[in-house]
This record gives structure tokens, sequence and C-alpha cells, in this order.
């Protein structure tokens, strides 16, 4: 049995140094923290990308983007031509939440890391939704709430161009439960940035309830930062767990080279 060690009392676990991420036995301790704990932190882990594809097949399809399983988290543009869109995880976000099923779980491995800032903070809607008062659980219970591109693109241009919109909404949108029933038994809340509004409320109440679960979720209690240090490998359940990265100089080397999981459970 590995050495472990939980990150924080509602989430994560640290997996001991050196540990060597294809052993059959470890792979199956992860997916079991990746289960239970949401987040899963390998200190030193120094994967290249051969070895991080390996472990990534391990745990399920892998997306690809531009032909190639390993996507380049970078803010230089020469390095990564989605480096704009980037700048919109500087939001707490769940990924693919625009779609029937959304992204499984995420694998970062840090290549190059900011001198100031640029650190990863993740937040459990696990934790959370067990956490509201009872009241708050009940009213939330059968909402549904509607998700688009154009909302979380709206966080960094209130004001777009009518070329914007055209483009943000070419990618749709999808209505889906605010409380996600899971499949074994938990809950989860299902917010952040592409949360655009909640059917039949108000608009100025629809956006002041999902800000305020929005705050609730992301309290200290229910949240973990993480400080890169070249050579870490990072994975969470992107299903019930926020994320977002923390503001650093575009300028810097920062490169994290991403893994991500297909889904497998449905969000209707």
């Amino acid at each position: 049995m590995i050495e472990t060690r939980a990150l924080t009392p509602s989430m994560g676990v640290v997996v001991a140094d050196g540990a060597d991420l294809l052993d059959e036995a470890l792979i199956s301790q992860c997916v079991e923290a990746l289960k239970w704990r949401g987040v899963l932190l390998v200190r030193g882990a120094h994967l290249d990308d051969e070895r991080q594809l390996a472990f990534s097949r391990v745990l399920g399809e892998i997306v690809t983007f531009r032909g190639s399983g390993i996507f380049e988290v970078s803010l230089d543009p020469s390095v990564n031509p989605a480096a704009e869109y980037l700048k919109g995880t500087f939001h707490w976000h769940l990924d693919g939440m625009t779609d029937d099923t959304p992204i499984k779980a995420t694998v970062l491995t840090a290549r190059h890391v900011a001198m100031l800032g640029g650190g990863t903070e993740f937040a459990s809607t696990y934790a959370a939704y067990e956490n509201l008062p009872e009241t708050d659980r009940e009213f939330c219970e059968n909402l549904r709430v509607v998700h688009s591109f154009e909302a979380a693109q709206r966080l960094l241009y209130p004001e777009p161009t009518e070329k914007q919109l055209a483009a943000w909404r070419t990618q749709g949108s999808h209505e889906a439960p605010l409380v996600w029933k899971r499949r074994d038994g938990r809950r989860s809340l299902v917010i952040g940035a592409t949360a655009d509004h909640i059917v039949g409320i108000e608009p100025a109440d629809s956006r002041a309830l999902l800000d305020r679960l929005l705050t609730w979720s992301t309290q200290d209690r229910f949240r973990y930062t993480h400080d890169w240090q070249i050579g870490d490998l990072v994975m969470w359940d992107n299903t019930g767990i926020l994320h977002r990265a923390l503001p650093y100089d575009p300028s810097s080397e920062r490169n994290l080279h991403r893994t991500t999981i297909v889904g497998d459970e449905v969000l209707v």
C-alpha cells in the first residue's frame, strides 16, 4: 500500500514522492482517491508526455486536441493557439458543462512554473452541497440551470461585439439539473462560469442564487490552493471539483501539460 495523506479535511489526497504511477496497485488507489477525495497530488512525479499519456489511458479514453492527447496550458500564443481562450480559466468552472456528458477527470503536470502567481485552486461541490442548510438543499433540489460558452466569455468581455457574440453562440448551450444526483448516490452542485441562468426564475433572482451558491462552494473549508513545483502531477474529478487558475504574468514561461479523460456519466 502506497503512503498517502489528506490535502484538507474535505478533499484531496497526497501520494508519497517518487511513487511509480504506472504501478497497477497505485493506479487502483488513484482511482479510489479521485472518486472519494476529488483531487490527487503527486509531488515530483516528473512524467514525460509518453508516461503521462500511459497513466491517463488507464483511467479512460483521452480527449484529443489538434490530433494530440497533450494540451499545453500556456498563455503564449506561439505555444498554444488557444491562449486567449485560456484567460477564462481564471474564473471558477467545471469543464464540458455544455455537453450531455461532461469531462470525467483532468491530469496536469508542471513543466515550467510562474515566479509569481499561477497556482490552481480547487473547490468541492460535493462538500458544498452536503453542508448546505436543509432549506437551501430543498429549494435547489429540482431546479435546472442553462450552461453556455457565452456566459463564461462574458466574464472576460462584458460588452462583447456582434462578432464575438456570433462566435460564442455557435457553441450552443445545455440545460442541466442544478443538483447532480449521481449514480453512486452522492450529490453535487453544477455551477461555475458557464452557469448562465436558472430556468423559471426571474433573471435577477437567478443570478443572485448562482452567485450565492458559488460563494458558498468556494469558501476556505471546501477549497484547496495548489502552488505548483516543476514535476508535480495533479489529477481531479472534473464533475464535482470546481477549479480556476490564479493570475500570472502572460510573459512567464508557465507551462502545464494537460490530459483530459472522456466522461462516462450523462448530465441530464
